[in-house]
């Protein structure tokens, strides 16, 4: 395999030299604010980064998607813009709107639907090339900006506060044993999950799959269960946090007023960092406003529970 890790080393070193409004949006990653808020065992990161509001506001109705240019798209893409291959189909970027110190966008060259399906396979061999980032999948319904292109995203390890946390056995524990892959289920984490690990990319996908087919069974109308996804690869080890949900954007983001908190979660929040775009929604936003959030728009631990018994 090639070394990836160098050569996305060497993109980055080049696209930053050349390409000012990436160079300045990374620069500006200095001046967000950051600060934590705790829970009873775990925290989560609160980061004002208004860089991200195009991503937190996007409109991906069916209306407003085929109104626009897919920025995915190569022929849409900033000239400044320029890639490294990977594998058949897909194509490196660094991302232009950072959250990460090192944020990617991997894109399909084919202007196909945002699904997983099919696509699982790719996600485990990124993780396993970029063992030094997370590798993460917004489903069309669960923060994807470009809901009409297939993309995954990549940000640095050690950013998110779930890695560590995944770690601490008061948190969670290992559910089943299927081979030599592993299923853990989430306890008093304030949002349901499951996670995979093994050393078996077939089994991993396998399991994910039956996973996958019996949630799809409560969700029949949506164009594919939704899920966000972090993957990473540690010695030929595979870590895969599965996040079910039941919405896209909790009541909040609809609100008026001071009840308003535009916060559209995706991977980046679930897994431990909160992204608000407006500086009033991180001096206002309190532990219980996150807490309900969670609990509004992903399962809860006990559906996961169930979930994870029948399917897998």
């Amino acid at each position: 395999m090639k070394d990836y890790s160098q050569r996305v080393r060497e993109l980055f070193d080049s696209q930053l030299a050349e390409w000012s409004q990436a160079r300045d949006n990374y620069r500006q990653l200095d001046n967000v604010k950051v600060r934590e808020v705790s829970f009873a065992g775990y925290t989560i990161a609160v980061q004002f980064n208004p860089g991200r509001i195009t991503s937190s506001a996007a409109k991906i109705d069916a209306r407003s998607i085929e109104a626009r240019p897919c920025f995915l798209c190569e022929s849409n893409r900033p000239p400044e813009q320029r890639g490294e291959p990977f594998g058949d189909d897909f194509v490196i970027l660094i991302n232009p709107f950072p959250i990460f110190r090192r944020h990617l966008t991997i894109v399909s060259g084919s202007h196909v639907p945002q699904r997983i399906a099919g696509s699982f396979g790719t996600m485990l061999s990124l993780a396993r090339a970029l063992p030094e980032y997370v590798i993460f999948y917004n489903g069309p319904q669960c923060g994807a900006s470009a809901p009409d292109h297939l993309h995954f995203q990549a940000g640095n390890r050690g950013f998110l506060p779930v890695e560590k946390d995944f770690s601490n056995t008061l948190l969670c524990s290992k559910a089943l044993t299927a081979r030599s892959t592993e299923a853990w289920l989430w306890r008093g984490y304030g949002r349901g999950m499951v996670t995979l690990k093994g050393t078996d990319e077939i089994e991993i996908a396998s399991l994910f799959d039956k996973f996958y087919a019996g949630f799809a069974c409560s969700q029949p109308d949506r164009p594919e269960p939704m899920f966000n996804i972090l993957a990473y690869c540690d010695d030929d080890k595979w870590t895969v946090h599965i996040i079910p949900r039941r919405v896209h954007r909790p009541a909040c983001y609809f609100a008026t007023g001071d009840e308003k908190i535009l916060l559209s979660p995706a991977s980046v929040d679930l897994g431990g960092v909160f992204i608000t775009p407006r500086e009033e929604d991180f001096n206002k936003i309190t532990p219980a406003d996150i807490a309900a959030i969670m609990t509004e728009v992903c399962l809860s631990e006990e559906d996961v529970k169930i979930l994870t018994a029948q399917s897998i």
